[in-house]
């Protein structure tokens, strides 16, 4: 049979099918805009995974970025240092339990986020910082007496940080700071303390109160000479003068008149009894000028 193909009739191609084809075309446009950039904010770096050839060496900055969508897909890492406190019960060297927390501040190197990846994940910091700072804090708490690591917490600070940025370089992780935040021993040694405290203060206080003693001892000499060289001035005043005794007594006599008369109180008392009776002093013997001896 013969079969014109001149009669045979297409479907018809109209305005429908124009405008299915623009929306296809148009919504894999969208599509491919879409999903062909992404952002990387600041404080990160990204790095693609390409469905062919894995992950790629490049790291990508801060900005936007372009990739091929459904092959490519972009990996944001954080590389802003973060804080991580890790708390550890180790033996010191003379065999007391010490409880430390350490504070480090880490983040990974921005041109090894490719290996960092592929070895250990997004959450490389829980995967690794736990062991290594566990295992650095017992080695060096090790070999540090319980009052050493009071006495020499700098020294005991340094000596970890150096061996955890070594260890944490292996895994391409750098630390900015390591700091002990607690210290916590034993009951046993914290009751140790405290009583080797009490008795430096007991001992500080008998100390005291010996030189004290001391002090007091001197002041009393001192003041024992003083009277003794004041008796014995007064002696060879009286022997020189009699009319001393007469002076004093008037300037006495004159110091409790002031004290009565600015007295608020008004009392009657012996002129004898308050040495005011100064009728009976030889006011010649005090005139008369002290006789020198013959010679």
């Amino acid at each position: 049979m013969n079969m014109n193909m001149g009669n045979v009739r297409l479907p018809n191609t109209g305005p429908v099918w124009a405008l299915a084809k623009v929306a296809i075309l148009g919504g894999a446009g969208l599509y491919a805009a879409v999903n062909s950039l992404y952002n990387v904010e600041g404080g990160h770096r990204a790095i693609v995974f390409n469905r062919i050839v894995g992950i790629k060496e490049k790291v990508y900055p801060e900005g936007t970025h372009l990739m091929i969508p459904w092959f490519d897909r972009p990996i944001i890492f954080d590389v802003r240092a973060r804080p991580h406190v890790v708390e550890s019960t180790s033996g010191s060297r003379d065999l007391q339990m010490v409880k430390i927390g350490l504070r480090v501040l880490t983040r990974p190197m921005a041109d090894r986020l490719p290996t960092i990846y592929r070895a250990l994940g997004l959450n490389y910091n829980d995967r690794v910082l736990p062991s290594i700072i566990h295992e650095t804090l017992k080695a060096v708490v090790a070999q540090y007496n319980a009052s050493q690591l009071i006495t020499q917490r700098e020294v005991v600070s340094r000596e970890i940080r150096r061996i955890l940025t070594e260890r944490a370089a292996n895994f391409h992780i750098a630390l900015d700071d390591v700091s002990i935040i607690n210290l916590t021993f034993g009951k046993e040694f914290t009751a140790a303390i405290e009583a080797k405290q009490v008795a430096a203060q007991e001992a500080e206080r008998a100390k005291f109160i010996v030189e004290k003693a001391e002090q007091d001892k001197k002041s009393a000499i001192v003041r024992a000479q003083g009277e003794a060289k004041s008796a014995q001035l007064i002696g060879e005043a009286i022997a020189n003068n009699p009319a001393f005794i007469a002076l004093r007594r008037i300037e006495a006599s004159r110091e409790i008149a002031n004290t009565v008369a600015s007295s608020a109180n008004r009392i009657f008392l012996s002129s004898d009894a308050l040495l005011l009776n100064l009728q009976d002093v030889d006011i010649d013997d005090i005139a008369s000028p002290p006789s020198t001896p013959r010679k």
